[in-house]
């Protein structure tokens, strides 16, 4: 099994997209790369944490490879918005792609220069290793699961990637 761990605003419709795929095992919400530990969702909705709303995956390489992973976390995000997704601002929203094996990165960088190659504008996802990692909150954790109305700004329902 692998992990990822992907910053695309809401937490809560990164999940619900992504635990859709085929070879995903597992999610959780949480909180990553920011300055404090055990931040609450109220911290970190006042910006004093530095940290942001983030999905890990564990997924089975064998059924899903990173690149594909990465296709669709391009297809649900903005990547050249800074602190927005969506509904949604502030910097717990920014996007990024948080590894924790130096052995994604190639993959990583090049699905980052042929995702920037359909925009005008920069890219201004994060790539970073992942730093400190958080769970979200129980409620937190398959939200729309819980919650079929509940606020998304993804179309949850369309998994289907164009080349």
């Amino acid at each position: 099994m692998r992990q990822i761990v992907l910053a695309g605003g809401c937490f809560w419709g990164m999940e619900a997209y992504f635990q859709q795929l085929p070879g995903v095992v597992s999610t959780e919400v949480g909180y990553a790369n920011g300055t404090t530990d055990n931040p609450t969702y109220e911290a970190v909705c006042r910006h004093t944490t530095g940290h942001a709303e983030v999905l890990k995956l564990t997924y089975d390489a064998g059924v899903i490879t990173l690149e594909t992973l990465l296709k669709h976390f391009w297809k649900i995000i903005d990547p050249t918005l800074v602190n927005r997704q969506g509904g949604d601002v502030g910097t717990q929203y920014r996007t990024g792609i948080y590894y924790a094996d130096a052995e994604d990165l190639p993959v990583i960088r090049q699905s980052l220069t042929a995702e920037q190659n359909r925009y005008s504008k920069p890219i201004v996802t994060e790539v970073v290793p992942l730093g400190k990692y958080f769970p979200a909150e129980t409620y937190h954790q398959h939200y729309l699961d819980k919650n079929p109305g509940g606020y998304c700004h993804i179309n949850i329902s369309d998994l289907s990637l164009t080349e």
